[in-house]
């Protein structure tokens, strides 16, 4: 057997895009599809945004590249309207989510060991997250099909139930770091923590001097109705990594950390060829010119509850189907009373709807954010004509 030129290491099924158009994609054969997966949370803005496209644009005309070893006036830009916006007095900026990951570990370790505290390298983190696919991240989670012929992993993680505050009480030992958490677990199933144990996690970070590191990689750059998830939750982070929605389909991921936490992230450190690149800060500030205002915000939260409301209407009718609704803002999901994937391949291959399977038997809905009451129109009927002519495989 002969290996294919693209390693195969996804099942991709048929669907083959080659042209976007708003929320729409469209294949080699002209067959258009409504986009509920966004590039899994990652085209906040569409698939033809005249503004993300035009500073790209523009930018690749001017200079993509020149690599960290000098003054970057885009990278500046961007990370001083970061800092202007959220928590954070500094900014590292990357080219993935799980390098934005490795990132606040790093920040996180960096802390202790900066004055001498070289015990304090564990992070706890919680169960069925996930944090991404390097070694590190992969070892921050409890999965074992992640782990699975990678072993041994890296040292240093300790797993706890999520939304388990007991639990993290009783994980806390002398060479606890601190706690890494996603505020919504993503491929988790679209979990959202309560206020009561982010809360809760600020204050024995504040209590034992650890850091509270938040992965809003997925969650994060508007999805959930806020410019990131914290906000909703009453609390100010240490370190934060955020990705995917930040370049609006350009790769690009950033670390954010306040002054504190960043104390050990001195010259020498760490460091990215590609990361901060002219270009990537193009797509960054495009997207943040998009998203960044009450206005943009207030709508993401309306047109979320409307659509919220809507499927919970619409659940009721399938009771052997669907069990609840749940998430925040454009970050929903639906849980199933089946395996989520065999009705997420029916409704892309016999209606045309893209979604994405996730843990805990949840269809996981990620729209652009941009998506109108026209776009949601043609949602529910297609759902409803999916869910309608849906039959649950047989177990085996």
């Amino acid at each position: 057997m002969s290996i294919t030129p693209l390693m195969p290491v996804y099942p991709r099924c048929d669907v083959r895009p080659v042209e976007g158009d708003n929320c729409h994609l469209i294949t080699e054969d002209g067959t258009r599809y409504l986009d509920f997966a966004a590039g899994i949370a990652v085209n906040l803005l569409g698939h033809s945004h005249p503004g993300l496209i035009g500073a790209i644009q523009d930018q690749a005309a001017r200079l993509m590249h020149v690599s960290n070893l000098y003054g970057s006036p885009q990278g500046e830009a961007l990370a001083q309207r970061l800092v202007d916006k959220t928590f954070a007095d500094t900014v590292f900026f990357t080219n993935s989510g799980a390098e934005a990951v490795e990132t606040a570990i790093k920040v996180a370790r960096a802390y202790h060991q900066h004055v001498g505290n070289d015990e304090k390298f564990e992070l706890i983190t919680f169960k069925n997250a996930f944090h991404g696919r390097t070694m590190a991240t992969i070892s921050a989670s409890n999965q074992e099909k992640m782990h699975k012929g990678f072993n041994p992993l890296l040292p240093g993680f300790k797993y706890v139930d999520f939304d388990d505050l007991e639990g993290v009480k009783a994980a806390i030992g002398p060479n606890t770091a601190g706690f890494l958490v996603e505020p919504v677990q993503g491929e988790g199933g679209i979990r959202v923590a309560s206020k009561e144990f982010m809360q809760g996690l600020r204050k024995l970070a504040d209590e034992h001097d650890l850091m509270l590191v938040l992965d809003e990689v997925q969650c994060g750059v508007a999805r959930t109705g806020t410019l990131y998830a914290y906000e909703q939750f009453g609390i100010i982070p240490d370190v934060m990594a955020t990705a995917k929605g930040i370049g609006g389909g350009f790769p690009m991921g950033a670390c954010l950390a306040t002054e504190k936490a960043a104390r050990g992230m001195v010259f020498g450190t760490h460091g990215s060829t590609y990361g901060g690149n002219p270009l990537a800060m193009a797509a960054g500030m495009a997207v943040m010119d998009a998203v960044a205002n009450d206005e943009f915000l207030a709508e993401v939260r309306a047109k979320g509850e409307r659509l919220r409301s809507r499927l919970e209407q619409f659940i009721g009718n399938y009771p052997d189907l669907f069990e609840s609704v749940r998430g925040m803002g454009f970050m929903l999901g639906i849980k199933m009373k089946a395996e989520p994937r065999p009705f997420m391949q029916h409704l892309r291959d016999h209606h045309q709807l893209l979604t994405v399977a996730a843990g805990d038997s949840t269809l996981r809905l990620l729209p652009p954010l941009v998506i109108e009451d026209a776009e949601m129109d043609e949602f529910i009927e297609k759902l409803s004509a999916g869910a309608a002519d849906y039959e649950v495989p047989a177990e085996s």
